[in-house]
């Protein structure tokens, strides 16, 4: 799933309870992280520094504001905590740091609690989200408890690359078991979030070194926070807004496919059938998660231009005349042209609706291109809507079996098909069953910006 598709998966959950499984992982990770932090303050507690009560009360606040600046990345959120974090590591007990932060978090988070924005529940994050914390509080406490010096650079470094390191174990285990992200995507997630840390560490730094004299200098962070609050802020508008349209692009599809079922009966089973054999050989090829929404669209409208063909055309219980195929063709033609008065992503679908009958030869239509000329998605869509054609009943032929189709596929690849497209198909033909499907439940899973799996379709069809 794209970025957008996580952060709207994201804010639609956290005003929920935690279902079963997140509320065990959530809380497993947060009694895990006690023990270490326990394990670990009884390690450095022989080398800490003296308490000061304004300065870790000040501090802590600081942090928790810190963190209601969020930028939502994916499923998670990156906030510029590392501008109090940093000092509270010099200026206060290391012992009780790893305590001092999650209560932090518990403290930013009470406004969203109180206005129902995010579930009481999810206070058990606070704990969770915090095991990179471990890293630079052992290394400090261990090898340089005192405070800031340009001797201990090393020390520095290596605190930071733990905290890291931390950091992207704890978001790919989080993100994996909890929301079944891929590891790859969960770590590019976390690059981002902690790429913002490791940013702001040098200026957290100096602000820890003048504050260890006079700890009001910790009040210059908060023009800067004020700041990046703003830029958090104008962040989630934007993706409000791309929510909005992306929501309105579905509807559309909707209305679209829903013309579609009403037209044609036959079109309408025809295109949910492309779109699961489309969608799961992208998926096979390793697309994009945007250029497979896409192909999964293209493929559910991949056949609307026939609403401009004249129904006894469209119909013709009899294979079609020569002028009347020649009037079908324009279909593509009449598809791209619907998507483009609606515009923006539907648009880049419309010109691959324009190309879903060019050959890899170059002897398609509308426009004759040849191989890589032919947009990938166009190249998939068309080898498998050849393959759902032949495998189904038409008023004038009864449906091919499954091998003499893939039979036709692979005598027709490298001049009609892409080569690597009809193995693709092949092998994603060979893992599953036939079945039919639910249109509705296929269309959803589009809207949704979901796979649309070959076991859950099974599943829908049982």
């Amino acid at each position: 799933m794209d970025l957008e598709g996580l952060v709207a998966e994201a804010r639609e959950r956290r005003p929920q309870p935690m279902p079963a499984r997140e509320r065990a992982v959530a809380a497993g990770m947060a009694i895990a992280y006690l023990a270490a932090a326990a394990i670990v303050g009884a390690l450095v507690a022989s080398h800490d520094r003296p308490l000061h009560l304004g300065t870790v009360v000040g501090l802590v606040l600081l942090t928790s504001l810190t963190m209601r600046a969020q930028f939502e990345i994916g499923a998670g959120v990156a906030s510029p905590v590392s501008l109090a974090v940093v000092p509270m590591l010099f200026l206060v007990p290391l012992h009780l740091v790893p305590l001092l932060v999650p209560l932090a978090q518990v403290i930013s988070r009470i406004p969203d609690f109180v206005t129902r924005k995010a579930h009481f529940d999810r206070w058990l994050y606070a704990f969770a989200d915090w095991w990179p914390i471990l890293g630079p509080v052992l290394l400090l406490g261990l090898f340089a408890p005192g405070p800031p010096s340009g001797d201990h650079l090393t020390i520095y470094l290596a605190a930071l690359a733990s905290q890291m390191l931390l950091g992207l174990a704890n978001v790919v285990v989080g993100d994996v078991l909890i929301y079944g992200v891929s590891s790859m995507q969960a770590m590019r997630i976390a690059g981002w979030a902690y790429g913002i840390g490791m940013i702001l560490t040098p200026v957290a730094y100096v602000t820890a070194v003048v504050a260890m004299k006079d700890p009001i200098a910790l009040a210059t962070i908060v023009p800067l926070l004020w700041l990046l609050t703003v830029f958090s802020r104008e962040r989630k508008e934007r993706y409000a807004a791309a929510l909005e349209l992306s929501q309105t692009y579905r509807g559309t599809v909707m209305v679209l496919s829903d013309v579609v079922e009403a037209d044609d009966n036959y079109t309408a089973y025809h295109c949910r059938s492309v779109v699961e054999l489309a969608t799961s050989v992208g998926q096979h090829l390793k697309m994009k998660p945007d250029e497979l929404q896409e192909l999964e669209i293209a493929a559910l409208l991949h056949d609307v231009g026939k609403i401009a063909i004249p129904k006894e055309i469209l119909n013709k219980p009899a294979r079609l005349t020569d002028a009347e195929f020649e009037l079908m063709k324009t279909h593509t033609l009449e598809g791209q042209a619907l998507l483009d008065r609606i515009g923006g992503r539907l648009s880049r679908v419309g010109t691959i609706v324009r190309s879903c009958h060019e050959r890899w030869d170059g002897k398609g239509y509308p426009d004759g291109l040849i191989g890589e000329e032919i947009p990938l998605a166009a190249r998939i869509v068309f080898c498998c809507d050849a393959y759902s054609a032949m495998t189904t009943t038409r008023p004038y032929r009864t449906a091919m079996p499954r091998s003499e189709a893939i039979a036709e596929l692979q005598t027709n690849a490298g001049s009609q098909f892409e080569p690597r497209i009809v193995e693709s198909l092949i092998r994603v033909l060979d893992e599953t069953e036939e079945v039919a499907p639910s249109y509705s439940d296929a269309v959803r899973a589009v809207l949704a910006g979901q796979r649309v799996a070959a076991a859950q379709v099974e599943a829908t069809a049982s």
